[in-house]
């Protein structure tokens, strides 16, 4: 029996952790796996691994060692980030804005908020997915304490105009965060000439370990805990560090960052040959998202008549790994937020394809993909009373 082809294109929900970095990984899994708050010889080995992963990203970031904060991942540094600032800033102000397609882990920990009784500005985006810089000029009052923008849609690969956001922000006197865990290690990302003054990211996104990821917190930037416990991450998030996943963020980020111009004209290459085989096979289809300002391997694209949930199984039972959305809302029925926020149709919505590729895939992979893919929406069409209409 002929072995399964596997192809792998939904990196946007998870990357495969790098041999390299599994490597780097090992030894703090047994002969070094001192706690890195003890005094011993094997504690201190820990605490100088812990060290030298945060350097790396403060390095990839440009930032300073000591504004980097190690977290269990994107959601906790969200969390941190939104909640901190927002309850260490309340005398100041009761007025969060934030946007329409955030992730979830923004969204609903603004949501929680305002059962407290702070107010909330959800942004609306065009029909690109991009913020209007006006529409926040607009928004901010004299009691807004934090905005919180993501720096790229884990959805649709629309990358927002954070720099000029952050300006905005700044002349007001708020504070400027923003969800980077799907750019961080595909784009280059640097908090200092962006003005970013709090970002989040997740290891796991460019080849790290689940389970790991930073909170980038500006010097001066008033934030309060949201962990209490210990005195790890100078006394700012309680519990013992998980090193060996440390370590391996700390090795995966300088692998991504390693020549990330360069991979990322490859995988733009890859992606635009996969946009225009699909548009040239496959009538009734709309990239989602904007065309030039995205993630290098984002392509999501709608087809009108089908299901996304059917297509995602009949590509599966070709091997073919993809998402209709974010990972996190995979279970769900509800069409995406965020393409309903960039005005698409429910209908149509429903019919979403992401396809995210990086740089282990391959041409010869596109190229099955695009040989799979219109049969499978040839064949979900003919099951549709609206799809036999339309020729694939």
């Amino acid at each position: 029996m002929e072995e399964q082809q596997l192809v792998y294109m939904d990196h946007a929900a998870t990357t495969a952790v790098h041999p390299e970095v599994v490597e780097a990984m090992i030894p703090y899994l047994h002969g070094h796996y001192g706690n890195p708050s003890s005094i011993y010889s094997i504690a201190q080995e820990a605490k100088e691994a812990v060290g030298s992963a945060r350097v790396s990203l403060a390095t990839a970031l440009g930032a300073d060692v000591d504004e980097i904060y190690f977290t269990s991942g994107g959601t906790e540094s969200d969390n941190w980030a939104i909640k901190g600032v927002t309850y260490a800033n309340r005398k100041r102000g009761d007025h969060i804005i934030t946007s329409k397609i955030e992730h979830h882990a923004i969204l609903h920990t603004c949501q929680y908020l305002e059962k407290q009784g702070f107010k909330i500005t959800y942004l609306p985006v065009d029909q690109y997915g991009l913020v209007d810089p006006g529409d926040l000029e607009r928004s901010i009052t004299d009691k807004t304490i934090l905005v919180s923008v993501m720096y790229a849609n884990n959805e649709i690969g629309t990358i927002e105009p954070v720099q000029e956001l952050a300006s905005i922000t700044h002349e007001h006197g708020v504070y400027f965060h923003t969800d980077a865990v799907q750019a961080v290690g595909h784009v280059p990302v640097s908090v200092r000439s962006t003005g970013i003054d709090l970002l989040s990211l997740s290891g796991h996104k460019f080849n790290g370990p689940k389970g790991t990821g930073a909170l980038f917190i500006r010097k001066g930037v008033r934030i309060d805990n949201i962990l209490h416990g210990g005195a790890q991450e100078r006394n700012r998030r309680a519990g013992t560090e998980n090193l060996a996943g440390i370590v391996g963020t700390g090795k995966a980020i300088e692998l991504a960052t390693t020549g990330i111009e360069e991979k990322g004209v490859r995988i733009r290459t890859m992606r635009d040959r996969l946009l225009r085989g699909i548009q040239d096979s496959i009538q009734n289809t709309r990239l989602n998202g904007h065309p030039l300002k995205r993630l290098p391997g984002n392509l999501n694209v709608s087809f009108d008549y089908i299901e996304g949930e059917s297509m995602l199984l009949l590509l599966d039972s070709f091997g073919i790994c993809a998402s209709t959305g974010s990972a996190c809302t995979s279970g769900s029925l509800e069409p995406s937020h965020v393409l309903l926020a960039t005005g698409l149709p429910a209908e149509t919505a429903h019919g979403s394809l992401r396809l995210t590729v990086d740089t282990d895939n391959t041409n010869e992979e596109v190229d099955y993909v695009l040989s799979t893919l219109p049969r499978v929406v040839s064949r979900l069409r003919e099951m549709s009373p609206l799809g036999k209409q339309v020729t694939s």
